[in-house]
C-alpha cells in the first residue's frame, strides 16, 4: 500500500521541499493550507513530477477543520503515515508587549491545531509502524528569547 503525508500549513518553503521529497520517495501527498489557488498550484506541480496529490482546504487554528480535513485525506488517499506540521499562526513579537489576541493566533495554530492534528492521525501513525510527526511551523520562535524554551519543547513534543 503506498504510503501518505499530510503537510498541514502548506505553502513555498520547507512544506514545498517536504511535499517534493516525501513525493520523490513515492509517498501519496495530501496538501491541506486555507488557500486553494496555492494548493491547486501545488497539486499541480507533484502531479507533473507523477507524484499522486491532493489540496484540502482547511484553517489551521480551527481544531474541527483540521481534524476534518484529515479524516477526508483518509477516505480519498488511506491511512496517513506522515504528519507534517507547517502551520503558522503570525508573529505576536515581545510576549511582554504582545495582547491576548496577538498569542492567541499563536496558541490556536501551534498548540490547539497541532493536538488536534495529532490525535486525528495518531491511530493511523500507529498502525504504520514507522508513523511520524514532523514540526516546522516554528511559531514560538518569533516571540521573544523568555519563550524560546517553549518553543523547543513544543518541537519536541511533535
Amino acid at each position: 500500500m503506498t504510503k501518505t503525508i499530510a503537510i498541514v500549513g502548506f505553502g513555498p518553503g520547507v512544506s514545498t521541499a517536504m511535499a517534493d521529497r516525501f513525493g520523490a520517495a513515492g509517498f501519496q501527498v495530501a496538501l491541506i493550507a486555507r488557500n486553494q489557488q496555492r494548493l491547486d498550484a501545488g497539486v499541480a506541480a507533484l502531479k507533473a513530477r507523477g507524484v499522486p496529490a491532493a489540496a484540502f482546504v482547511a484553517d489551521a487554528s480551527h481544531p474541527a477543520a483540521i481534524r476534518a480535513a484529515l479524516g477526508d485525506v483518509r477516505a480519498k488517499l488511506g491511512p496517513i503515515a506522515v504528519l507534517h506540521w507547517n502551520a503558522y499562526g503570525g508573529g505576536a513579537g515581545d510576549l511582554l508587549a504582545a495582547g491576548e489576541g496577538d498569542v492567541r493566533g499563536l496558541f490556536d495554530v501551534a498548540v490547539n491545531g497541532l493536538l488536534a492534528a495529532v490525535q486525528e492521525a495518531l491511530p493511523d501513525l500507529k498502525s504504520a509502524g514507522d508513523g511520524a510527526v514532523l514540526v516546522t511551523n516554528g511559531a514560538f520562535g518569533d516571540l521573544s528569547p523568555r519563550m524560546d524554551g517553549f518553543a523547543v519543547s513544543m518541537q519536541a513534543m511533535g
